[in-house]
Formats: C-alpha cells, sequence, structure tokens
C-alpha cells in the first residue's frame, strides 16, 4: 500500500511538471511572431542598410516605370516580429524623382542571417503623416506648413531643444541646485513661417527633487533658441 501510494505521488508529480512545460510552451509560442518596436534603433547603420534595400528592391520591380523610382531618405520607425528568423517593419522616408518632400512608406523586409537571406515582402505607401525629418527642426527656408505632428524624442535637434529648454528654466530660477535633464516623455514639433517649435513634455532633477515641465520652444533661421511658455507639474 506504501507503495502504491509513492508511485502514485510519483504520476501526479510527473504530469504536474509534463502540465508546467505545457504551459511554458504555450507561452513561448504566444511570444513568438508577436510585433513590437524597437526604439531608437531607427539610427543605427544595420536598419538603414535594411531601409536601402527595401528601397532599391522596390526600385528593381518597378523599373518598367522610372517616375516610380524612389531615393531613400530615412528610416523613422521600427517593428521587429520573431518567426523564421525576424521580419522588419519599417516606416521610410524617401523621394520620388524629381521631389522635393520626402514620402513615408511602410516595407517588410524578412532576413535570415545564418541563411544570409534577406527578403523585401511588402512595400506600399504609408497612411501615417508626413514626418517632419531633422533637417526639418534644423529649420528650411520653405517650411512644411502648420499643424503639430509627434517627432521621435531622440532626435538630435528635439535633444537640443529640450536641453535649451532646460538651461532656459535654471536661469529664470531661484535655485541653487541645478536642473538635470532626466528624460524627454513627449515631443511634438512644427515648421512654419520661419521657425520650427517644440512642444515638449520634459522630467528633469533638481537635488532630490524630480519635476515635470511643458515648454514650448522656437528655433529661428538663424539658429537662435527662444522659450516660449513653461509650466511645471509638481506633482510628479
Amino acid at each position: 500500500m506504501q507503495l502504491q501510494g509513492i508511485g502514485k505521488a510519483i504520476v501526479i508529480a510527473i504530469a504536474i511538471a509534463i502540465l508546467g512545460v505545457g504551459s511554458m510552451r504555450a507561452t513561448a509560442m504566444g511570444t513568438l511572431g508577436g510585433k513590437h518596436a524597437v526604439q531608437g534603433s531607427e539610427n543605427s547603420l544595420e536598419i538603414e542598410e535594411l531601409g536601402r534595400f527595401a528601397i532599391q528592391h522596390h526600385n528593381i520591380q518597378r523599373k518598367e516605370n522610372e517616375k516610380e523610382l524612389l531615393s531613400f531618405s530615412r528610416v523613422v520607425k521600427v517593428d521587429q516580429q520573431v518567426v523564421a528568423g525576424t521580419v522588419y517593419h519599417l516606416t521610410l522616408e524617401a523621394k520620388e524623382d524629381g521631389d522635393s518632400a520626402p514620402k513615408l512608406y511602410e516595407a517588410k523586409v524578412w532576413v535570415k542571417p545564418w541563411e544570409n537571406f534577406k527578403e523585401l515582402q511588402d512595400f506600399k505607401p504609408s497612411s501615417s503623416s508626413p514626418s517632419i525629418t531633422t533637417a526639418d527642426l534644423g529649420v528650411k527656408h520653405e517650411g512644411l506648413g502648420s499643424g503639430w505632428r509627434e517627432v521621435p524624442v531622440h532626435d538630435p535637434v528635439v535633444k537640443e531643444a529640450a536641453e535649451h529648454a532646460v538651461s532656459n528654466i535654471q536661469q529664470r530660477s531661484n535655485s541653487l541646485a541645478a536642473y538635470m535633464l532626466q528624460e524627454i516623455l513627449l515631443a511634438k514639433a512644427e515648421v512654419i513661417d520661419g521657425f520650427a517649435k517644440f512642444d515638449l513634455l520634459l522630467k528633469t532633477k533638481r537635488g532630490v527633487k524630480e519635476e515635470q515641465h511643458k515648454v514650448e520652444m522656437h528655433r529661428n533661421l538663424e539658429g537662435d533658441w527662444m522659450l516660449k511658455s513653461h509650466s511645471t507639474d509638481l506633482g510628479h
């Protein structure tokens, strides 16, 4: 009887282990194939190479119609999906030949590095609104017209705007403790009437106190910065 009890206990333990493994496999399968954003990678050489590859192969497929040939500008956004290899979902900026304004396109590139395999699976115009490029943020004479648009918080010109904002906040403050920029939480911009305008939500640290600041910064054609408005949320 005691042996039978031990046998039952072993069977139950094995069953629990099998169920646990099954649950782990189910979780892994649920993760496999899921698409997720890859923040900041759009500036990497590897992703830029994929963007150029997508444009090049799109042009090869459309070479019979020269008006549809595109030239690569930059990668705006990257999503990645793990399958048998990796599928990269790219939002690209590219210009049509003879067109001065870049447009947004969406490309899907399948990569299997161990096979030296790379394939353009899909390429189409994006339904997203046109983005503002770094050149636009630096202010171009022709501008892009009115309308605030969300821009990457890691863009070099956005970072420059945030640093100037924090410097202005420090100058206007009576505090002896220095404001340290911790994070750019949100960034919007528009280019109009010779100005690049930036609407930023910043997280700073002053001593042990963390604060959030909502600022609007302007940059003119000469590259001069101006703090137009500033409010502080002390509740964070």
